[in-house]
């Protein structure tokens, strides 16, 4: 009986070892597209940045036609380049660069690789609803009482976060200001009740975003330059993905967006649908837009 049972073990295991020989074997072919890129990609996707989920999610449906395996994975920024330098990540499509990004690509630089900017109209505002009764950052801080002396943030970990903290707020005096941190669609929440009821409020924001289209908001000007310039958004990739996605990298080398197109393809995903399954919303806008599609792939 021992011994039937070792045979049946050992029989189990070759077996086995035969199975995944035999997979391993085969496993770079088949993982291999026709276009020389490895199959299977992980994009890494900024928590509440809607400008980096919209075009994640439209490259998302525009690989899978092609023929990919596409994970999206959300995390803050820090953990994104953290992952991306690691390579567990392959790409992310929301890096704000002269300003915003700049110390995480300084931090990772020689692990990731800047494929270009697909968007040259990234701006960091701090909005408010459109008649309250200042106009720039310095008359927000002299009239801080008018907005219940709050600054109403997004995620602790993000570009805006920092900047906000090391430069708006100690450049304007707004540090009598309470400045709240939490989450985009926290601060979103706050913007939604405050404007339908007509009361002042002041939130950090960034262009493009659908935001400004749904409320009726307005930027302060800064005319200290502490929000910095207009920046591009970039795509970067992990130090290898030329190699293993040499088509996708070029793809993304040759990506352009302009802010319309951006606009419209928010709207459709965050502003007039109430679902999380942006799927079906970007397959429309798609087949409304297709031409352009077709030459991100060309």
């Amino acid at each position: 009986m021992q011994k039937r049972t070792t045979r049946t073990l050992l029989a189990l295991g070759a077996t086995a070892a035969l199975t995944l020989t035999g997979c391993s074997a085969g496993s770079g072919e088949a993982d291999t597209l026709e276009n020389g890129d490895q199959k299977d990609l992980t994009i890494a996707v900024f928590n509440g940045w809607d400008e980096g989920i919209a075009a994640s999610e439209l490259w998302k449906s525009i690989l899978e036609e092609q023929g990919y395996d596409v994970e999206l994975e959300y995390a803050d920024a820090a953990p994104v380049f953290q992952g991306l330098s690691d390579g567990d990540y392959d790409v992310t499509l929301d890096t704000w660069l002269p300003i915003t990004h700049a110390d995480y690509v300084e931090q990772y630089g020689d692990d990731i690789v800047d494929l270009g900017a697909w968007n040259e109209d990234a701006k960091l505002t701090i909005a408010v609803n459109e008649d309250a009764p200042v106009d720039t950052l310095e008359e927000l801080a002299e009239n801080a009482d008018a907005f219940g002396n709050r600054l109403v943030g997004i995620e602790p970990g993000s570009g805006l976060n920092r900047v906000t903290t090391d430069e708006v707020i100690p450049t304007y005096g707004l540090d009598d200001m309470e400045y709240l941190t939490s989450s985009t669609p926290a601060m979103l929440s706050e913007l939604t009740a405050a404007t339908g009821a007509g009361e002042n409020i002041a939130v950090t924001l960034w262009r493009p975003h659908w935001a400004y289209d749904a409320f009726p908001i307005k930027d302060l000007e800064d005319p200290e330059g502490a929000l910095g310039d207009a920046e591009g958004i970039h795509s970067f990739g992990t130090a290898d993905l030329e190699e293993t996605h040499p088509t996708l990298a070029g793809w993304l080398q040759d990506f352009q967006m302009d802010s319309e197109l951006l606009y419209s393809l928010e709207n459709a995903m965050f502003n007039e649908n109430d679902t999380d399954d942006y799927g079906p919303i970007v397959e429309q806008w798609i087949a409304d837009n297709q031409e352009y599609v077709d030459s991100l792939t060309s």
